[in-house]
C-alpha cells in the first residue's frame, strides 16, 4: 500500500525533482499526413511509431510559416514572424531578441544542436554550447550526434537538437516503393509521373525516420527516459503541391509527438489546437522555469499532463514567400472547424520551387499535370487551384479536409467568414503585420505557362 502511494506521488507532482533532459528530434518539409503515426498506411514510419506509442500525439499541430526560415525563427524566439522579424524564407530574426538556448543555459541547461535545427548557418547565432553538421544535405550530424551521446561527461541536463535533411529535396530514388501502391491524395492529380515522384518522397521519409530513430535509440541509452522529455515534429509541410509555401494543411499542419515517461500518458492522442511559437515556453516550463509574459507562445504543459485537452481556440499562419520563386504573401485563421485564408495579392500569381526551378525534378510530373488538364476536368480544376487563388477562402474542415471547396462566396456562411475575418483582423493589427511583399512576383496577366517558361515577365 505504501508503495503503490509513493508510485501515485511521483507521478502526481508537477515536475520532476531534478531538471529533465530535453532531446527536440526535427524532420525537414514533412506533412503530418505523410506517416503512419497519422494514418498513412503506405508510409512506414516505425521509430516515430515506437515514440508515439510511449507518449502523446498531437492531431492539430501547426507552424507559424510554411516555410524554413522562418518557421524555425519562430521556433527558437517564440514570436510570431511579423514580430521576430524573420518573415520571408532566408531570413533572420531580429539580432537582439533572446532565443530558446539562452532561456535554457539560465536554467542550468548544457545546450547543443546537430544537423538542420536553425536554417542552416543561421544556428551559429543562436547561442548553443555546441553546434555542428548543419549544412545542407549534411547527414554527418546523426552519427556525430550519437558519438556526443555516448562521450558525454556533463553533470548538467542536456538539450539537445537534432535535425534531419529529410524529406528535403533532392529526393532520393524510389528504392522499393512501388509507385502504383502509394496513396495520391485529392488534391494531387494522379499521373504516374507523380505517382513516381511521390513514391521518391516517400522514401525519403522513411530515412528521415530512421535518422530519427538512430538518435532517439542513443539518446534513451545514454540518458534514460525517466526523466528525459522527448518531442518530435516538422518545420511545414512537403515540397509538394499545396503543402509547403501554402497555407492549407497540407502546408501548416505537423506531426507533434512528445514522450516523457511518468509525466505525460502513453499512446494517447489529442485535438488541442498547438503551434510552433507554444514549443518554446512549453521546453522552458518543462526545464522548471516560467517562460516571459510578452511572447507569443504559450506552453502547453497542461495537454501534457492532462490537466486540460484544449489549448489556443484559434491558430494564426502566415506566408510572405521564397525569394523570386514563390511571392505570395497570405494570412489565415484556423479554427478546430474552419479555415480562413486571406491572399493579399490575388493579383499574383502563385509559383514555387516546384514549377519554376529548372533543375527541380518536380517539372516532370507538372508537365503530366499540365497535358491531363487538356482533356480532365478535375485536374484542370487543380492546375488553375495552384496558380490562381482567390482574395478570400473559407473552408468547412469537418466536411472538406483537404480545402477543395472554397465557401468564401456562399451566402450560407457569411457568419463563420465574417467571424474569421474579424478575428484574422485583429490579430495583424496586433502584431503590427506590414503586410510585406519580398521578391519580384509574377502576374496572372503574365505570359507565363505553369512550368516557368524565360519569357515570363516580372512585375515592375
Amino acid at each position: 500500500m505504501k508503495q503503490s502511494w509513493l508510485i501515485l506521488t511521483l507521478l502526481a507532482a508537477p515536475l520532476a525533482a531534478a531538471p529533465p533532459h530535453l532531446v527536440v528530434l526535427l524532420a525537414d518539409d514533412h506533412s503530418a499526413a505523410d506517416m503512419s503515426v497519422y494514418g498513412a498506411g503506405d508510409i512506414p514510419t516505425p521509430n516515430l511509431d515506437r515514440m508515439a506509442a510511449a507518449g502523446m500525439v498531437f492531431e492539430r499541430a501547426f507552424v507559424n510559416s510554411p516555410s524554413c526560415a522562418p518557421s524555425r525563427a519562430a521556433l527558437f524566439t517564440g514570436l510570431y514572424p511579423a514580430r521576430n522579424g524573420a518573415e520571408p524564407n532566408h531570413a533572420k530574426p531580429h539580432a537582439g531578441l533572446k532565443r530558446l538556448p539562452a532561456y535554457l543555459k539560465e536554467l542550468g541547461y548544457e545546450t547543443v544542436s546537430f544537423g538542420k535545427t536553425s536554417h542552416y548557418a543561421h544556428v551559429t547565432e543562436q547561442g548553443f554550447d555546441h553546434a555542428e553538421n548543419y549544412g545542407y544535405h549534411d547527414h554527418g550530424g546523426v552519427q556525430a550526434c550519437v558519438d556526443f551521446l555516448k562521450q558525454r561527461k556533463s553533470g548538467k541536463p542536456l538539450a539537445l537538437f537534432f535535425g534531419t535533411n529529410w524529406p528535403h529535396v533532392p529526393l532520393p530514388p524510389p528504392e522499393g516503393v512501388d509507385p502504383a501502391g502509394v496513396r495520391v491524395q485529392p488534391m494531387h492529380v494522379d499521373t504516374p509521373e507523380f505517382r513516381h515522384y511521390r513514391a521518391r518522397y516517400i522514401n525519403a521519409v522513411m530515412k528521415m525516420d530512421g535518422e530519427i530513430g538512430e538518435v532517439y535509440k542513443a539518446a534513451k541509452q545514454s540518458l534514460g527516459t525517466r526523466n528525459t522529455f522527448f518531442l518530435q515534429t516538422s518545420d511545414h509541410g512537403a515540397q509538394l503541391p499545396f503543402g509547403k509555401w501554402n497555407l492549407y494543411d497540407e502546408g501548416t499542419r505537423v506531426p507533434l509527438i512528445v514522450q516523457w515517461q511518468g509525466r505525460v500518458a502513453e499512446g494517447v492522442r489529442t485535438s488541442a489546437l498547438v503551434q510552433w511559437i507554444d514549443i518554446l515556453p512549453t521546453l522552458i516550463e518543462a526545464g522548471g522555469g516560467g517562460a516571459p509574459a510578452d511572447l507569443d507562445g504559450r506552453s502547453f504543459l497542461p495537454v501534457l499532463q492532462g490537466r486540460t485537452d484544449a489549448h489556443r481556440e484559434a491558430i494564426f499562419t502566415t506566408h510572405t514567400g521564397d525569394n523570386d520563386m514563390n511571392v505570395y504573401p497570405s494570412r489565415s485563421m484556423r479554427t478546430q472547424r474552419w479555415k480562413y485564408i486571406r491572399n493579399l495579392h490575388p493579383e499574383f500569381r502563385f509559383t514555387s520551387h516546384i514549377d519554376r526551378a529548372a533543375n527541380e525534378d518536380s517539372l516532370a510530373y507538372i508537365a503530366s499535370w499540365e497535358k491531363a488538364a487538356k482533356t480532365d476536368p478535375r485536374a484542370a480544376f487543380l492546375v488553375k487551384r495552384y496558380r490562381e487563388r482567390p482574395e478570400e477562402e473559407l473552408y468547412d474542415l469537418d466536411a472538406d479536409p483537404f480545402e477543395l471547396n472554397n465557401l468564401a462566396a456562399d451566402p450560407a456562411h457569411a457568419g463563420p467568414l465574417a467571424e474569421l475575418r474579424q478575428g484574422l483582423d485583429a490579430w495583424m493589427k496586433g502584431t503590427n503585420d506590414a503586410r510585406l511583399v519580398s521578391g519580384k512576383p509574377l502576374l496572372l496577366t503574365d505570359e507565363f505557362r505553369l512550368l516557368g517558361k524565360k519569357k515570363a515577365k516580372a512585375a515592375p
